[in-house]
């Protein structure tokens, strides 16, 4: 069976002077290493951290699957040069023209996803990355997003990226921020919600849910936040429930032309 190993947590905080951006960074080991999504570059030193608690470097990573290709979850990638790189080629189309009002994929993302390196892999619905590892394609949030159904011990294990952004998604059926497709995105929370007997979210604890329909944590929470003082003034803490964003102009949305020879 396949191991699923926590390398990062993802975080749900945010903060009114912009996007935090702490996605979940999975290790599979099986009959090879497969690394699922690679973060920011706020978190590289502490990705690095990680793998080297383990006995390892990025060299020792096959593969990279690439969960999207918005910045706070494909970053690093520069880190993996000698790792073969899946991604779903809806994805990788858009990212060499993506929407003016797209701030999640930036202008540069295209470079970094070149057409001429060798190295990575387009993947689709369906597509086995080893026995007991297979992709779901899974649009909406943007229109290449994939999944990863994942065969364990404890049934199938859902890794969904920003699908499933937090644990509240799959009781709300509701993506928080849609660049792509809102109709589609809800639909494709609820295929893993339905697929899945461990999930685990693009920004979020791994959870299950209870025959009674309720979120059941696998992983205690964790965040230590530094160089701030409690009684800081202007410091504040607040809970405030998640808000649905969908980027203004996304009825204009369109997959670039084909490349030709």
């Amino acid at each position: 069976m396949v191991q699923i190993d926590v390398l990062l947590e993802g975080q749900r905080f945010k903060s009114r002077q912009g996007v935090v951006g702490y996605c979940s960074v999975l290790l599979f080991e099986g009959r090879q290493r497969t690394l699922f999504d690679v973060g920011h570059v706020g978190r590289r030193v502490v990705l690095l951290d990680a793998l080297e608690q383990r006995g390892l470097t990025p060299g020792d990573i096959d593969t990279v699957v690439l969960s999207h290709a918005h910045w706070d979850h494909a970053q690093n990638l520069d880190l993996f040069d000698q790792s073969n790189i899946m991604m779903h080629p809806d994805e990788r189309r858009y990212a060499n023209a993506p929407h003016r009002n797209d701030w999640a994929t930036p202008a540069w993302t295209g470079a970094m996803l070149s057409n001429e390196d060798p190295r990575i892999v387009e993947v689709d619905e369906g597509y086995e990355i080893e026995p007991g590892i297979r992709v779901l394609h899974t649009p909406g949030h943007s229109v290449g997003s994939i999944a990863l159904a994942i065969d364990t011990d404890v049934g199938v294990s859902i890794i969904t990226g920003d699908v499933l952004h937090y644990a509240t998604a799959a009781l709300t059926g509701r993506n928080p921020i849609v660049f792509w497709n809102d109709e589609q995105a809800s639909a494709s929370i609820r295929r893993l919600v339905e697929l899945g007997d461990v999930i685990y979210p693009g920004h979020d604890r791994p959870f299950r849910l209870t025959s009674s329909g309720e979120i059941e944590y696998l992983r205690p929470y964790e965040l230590t936040i530094l160089n701030v003082e409690q009684d800081d003034p202007g410091f504040a803490i607040e809970r405030t429930p998640p808000a649905d964003w969908i980027m203004p102009g996304i009825e204009e949305q369109r997959l670039p032309p084909l490349a030709t020879d």
